[in-house]
């Protein structure tokens, strides 16, 4: 793969976005990522265009916010699957550290090979501890058929916080339904994930949680009051109303220019 990424040229217009393929097609190879894995992110791809391929404003209140939920949190999980451990399984590990979090696989297209291949991922970037794999994904979540519903007692099933990053809408219902608080990296402001989870990161993985890890650092050293002012003061609706409102705004000025250059 670093071969493949070393014929990118740095001033291609596409060259993190080719790197990213890169990493979810050796992914595939390796068996982290299923076929439809690959499909979903050319969805996700598809939204990060339309955001201007940046993490917004917007963003980085909903980063803010979820990390506060983390740090306060009795006991947070992070979730991970096949596409996020091959493009931050790092990231993951660094932020499961700073905010206290187990790191659990949970899997819609599930195998014993899947699972295992992911938490070696993730121990090769330096975890200690993977959750969910085989016979330990033991309990069950209520009013959800797919393999999903498989989660670890020590893990989401015990979790107050569960960090899920991208789309994954029935478990998001099911886990609020829980009463548990659920963390969305999303880049669709118009999913079901995105319009269920308590807070909805519409931005990149691969962007969003190094922020977040910057952000928990920084975070770790306030007062716990302050840390609930940035949970009672966030309105996760108000931040995907920010969201689509920036993408019809995006379009326009494209269509605007695309207009006066034709002209």
């Amino acid at each position: 793969m670093e071969e493949l990424v070393e014929t990118i040229p740095p001033d291609h217009p596409r060259a993190e976005s080719l790197k990213i393929r890169h990493r979810l097609t050796e992914g595939y190879k390796k068996g982290l990522v299923v076929e439809a894995g690959l499909i979903a992110h050319g969805r996700g791809e598809a939204f990060d265009y339309l955001i201007g391929e940046q993490t917004q404003p917007y963003a980085l209140k909903a980063i803010k916010a979820a990390v506060a939920h983390l740090l306060l949190a009795k006991y947070p999980v992070i979730s991970v699957n096949g596409n996020t451990a091959a493009l931050a399984a790092e990231s993951l590990v660094e932020l499961a550290k700073e905010v206290k979090a187990k790191l659990e696989v949970n899997l819609f297209y599930r195998s014993k090979r899947r699972e295992e291949l992911i938490a070696e991922a993730l121990m090769k970037a330096g975890a200690t501890q993977v959750l969910g794999v085989g016979e330990a994904a033991s309990a069950k979540i209520p009013e959800l058929q797919s393999e999903r519903r498989k989660v670890d007692p020590e893990g989401i099933f015990k979790a107050d916080v569960v960090l899920v990053p991208l789309e994954d809408g029935d478990r998001t219902e099911a886990l609020r339904r829980l009463g548990k608080t659920v963390i969305a990296i999303d880049l669709n402001p118009l999913s079901r994930t995105a319009q269920t989870a308590s807070v909805t990161i519409v931005d990149n993985v691969v962007r969003a949680l190094p922020r977040m890890v910057e952000e928990a650092r920084a975070l770790r050293k306030v007062p716990i009051d302050e840390l609930r002012q940035n949970i009672e003061n966030y309105d996760n609706k108000q931040v995907l109303s920010e969201a689509i409102a920036h993408i019809l705004e995006r379009l326009a000025e494209l269509a605007e220019k695309g207009v006066l250059l034709s002209l």
